[in-house]
Parts: C-alpha cells; structure tokens; sequence
C-alpha cells in the first residue's frame, strides 16, 4: 500500500519530477504529458461514474478501470528493466495482456445488443453518456501522448494497447448507456447550411 503522510516535498521545484527507479525527467517531458493526460482521463471516468448507480455493472467496470489506469500511471513512470525489457520477468506494476483482454470482451458483450451505427454519432446523450463521452476524448489524448513519449523512450506495448481499448471502450457504454435512453444523437452532415 501507499503511504504519503507529506503532500509537498519541494524536490519538483526545478522543473523535474521523479520516476519509480528514482531517476528525474522535466515535467514538459513527452512521459510526462502522457502520465498526466492519463490522470485527467481517469478523472473524466470518476465524473462519469459519479453519475450511475454505485451498484449498476457499469460502475463496477469504470471503478475497475480507474483502478487500472493508476496501475497503467505507474506503468508509464516505470522505466523498461534493464534486463527483462517489459517481459514476464519485469517486477514492475505494468498492465498486462488480460487487461487488455477483458476490455474487449466488455466492449463486445455491451456492442451485441446495440443496433448498426448508421451515421457518426454527436458525444452528448444522457447526462452519462456525455459524460463518457469526454472521459472517451480525453482517453484518445492520453493515447496519443503515450505514443509521442513512446517516440522517445521503451514503453509496455500493452500500455499503449489498453488506452486505445479504453477509448473503444467508453465511445461502446455510451451508446449502451443512451440505449436504454433516448438513444445517440446522429450527426447530421451539412444539417445546418
């Protein structure tokens, strides 16, 4: 477990911040946009998950992929073992394949009761739904940070696969979540001219 009984320890004063092996990187670094992008997205499925029932199945898959997007956090802060890479031999926290695995399964299961889309679809909805659909959005930005940072140094390739099934992911529960609603709102090509 976690114990931090100080908030504030001065060491990022200078612009850098500390990795999990103890090494620094500045704050501006690609890594670091990557890291941060997946905590405001992770805020995004905490706002979304605030609007459901606590005790509905779709609570419990947002509470366990914000449990998983803290392990990916620290995945990202973990620098490759020097020996292992991001093999099975890794003693890091690191997402993993079955991770990413279940997301598809729960993508597919709530995907086979949804009707062909016929159109693009407008992110609002319900409340919920709109909701999702930022966390979505903001998902593929993290996405595409943790691509850029994986330009500049190794990264877990399954952290890389499990953000682009986590925006797959909430774009499917919204239209599971506007189903049971009003339905998506389609866009409307040139609607407006």
């Amino acid at each position: 477990m976690v114990k931090l009984n100080k908030i504030y320890t001065r060491t990022g004063d200078d612009g850098t911040t500390g990795l999990v092996d103890g090494s620094r990187i500045a704050k501006s670094a690609p890594l670091m946009a990557a890291i941060g992008d997946v905590d405001e997205a992770n805020s995004a499925v905490g706002l979304a998950a605030a609007a459901l029932a606590q005790d509905s199945a779709e609570a419990a898959m947002l509470t366990r992929i914000q449990n998983e997007l803290f392990d990916l956090g620290a995945d990202l802060a973990t620098p490759a073992d020097a020996e292992h890479g991001f093999g099975p031999h890794d003693m890091a926290l690191r997402i993993v394949a079955g991770q990413v695995a279940r997301l598809e399964a729960e993508i597919d299961a709530m995907n086979a009761a949804l009707d062909p889309l016929r159109s693009f679809i407008l992110p609002g909805g319900s409340e919920t739904a709109a909701r999702l659909h930022l966390a979505r959005a903001i998902a593929r930005r993290a996405e595409r940070a943790a691509v850029a940072a994986a330009a500049t140094r190794a990264l877990n390739p399954l952290a890389l696969a499990y953000l682009n099934r986590l925006s797959d992911h909430l774009f499917v529960m919204t239209r599971h979540i506007n189903a049971a609603a009003d339905g998506d709102i389609l866009w409307k090509p040139g609607g407006t001219r």
